[in-house]
């Protein structure tokens, strides 16, 4: 019987300090994903736009809790007029959409803090490429969904209290509707895996976030140890490109 095309392997342990288990795509952490915003990436729009340069921004960012909006806040407030195409604006930065949900304000058409094609400092999101200029992390500047993807973390408990943590790659029916939408989604692009270090290589401050030191730390030696036997990712396996040390 063949495997199904899309098997990923998983590592399970006990959190040490939670009434929680951790449950953590090891087939993705240890792939070749990277980020190619501006360098071949097609948007998430109903057709290819690389040409827009908006990545996943095209849409108001979701934020995660009060202190989610108040880090933002705060960080947009540190901007000047060479970091932010909009600065200056008289828009709320943050609004709550038809579901009263908070999110990211829209602006022609894509998130706010999008800085588009000619700006002087050049595209991208503006709170990270403000972080860079001040020799801070992006992270600590954006919110918490655009630092997270294309990670993504899924709590679930039982009727004891005892939570679940899932830890794996964004998907389109994560979305929800919206997903089946787009024209392209990275995590299924073989122009994304191409990176030169596994994903838990170079999102190490991401996935310390996520998880906590310690737990990071037990999942950092659980991959080292799975580097050369793991399953490799499905997209590249369909889509071989150049062998990747391990």
């Amino acid at each position: 019987m063949r495997p199904p095309e899309n098997l990923h392997d998983w590592v399970s342990f006990d959190d040490d300090d939670e009434d929680r288990t951790w449950l953590v795509d090891v087939t993705f952490l240890l792939s070749s994903w990277h980020c190619i915003f501006g360098q071949g990436c097609q948007g998430v729009l109903t057709g290819p736009t690389p040409e827009l340069e908006q990545g996943c921004c095209s849409y108001g960012a979701h934020f995660t809790g009060s202190d989610d909006v108040q880090r933002v806040k705060a960080a947009a407030a540190r901007l000047t007029a060479d970091d932010w195409q909009f600065f200056g604006t008289k828009k709320k930065l943050i609004v709550k959409n038809e579901e009263g949900v908070k999110v990211s304000a829209q602006q022609d058409g894509a998130c706010i803090f999008l800085n588009r094609p000619g700006f002087a400092r050049g595209s991208g999101c503006a709170l990270h490429s403000a972080a860079l200029a001040h020799g801070e992390r992006p992270m600590d500047w954006k919110p918490d969904v655009c630092w997270q993807l294309p990670l993504r973390r899924e709590d679930q408990s039982d009727s004891a209290g005892h939570v679940t943590s899932i830890v794996t790659q964004w998907d389109r029916r994560h979305w929800g509707d919206g997903g089946a939408e787009f024209a392209w989604w990275c995590t299924e692009a073989p122009e994304a895996f191409t990176g030169t270090v596994a994903v838990y290589e170079s999102m190490a401050d991401e996935l310390e976030a996520l998880l906590g030191p310690k737990p990071y730390r037990r999942l950092v030696a659980e991959l080292e140890r799975r580097r050369r036997s793991a399953q490799p990712h499905p997209v590249e396996v369909a889509a071989p490109r150049r062998a990747r040390r391990r």
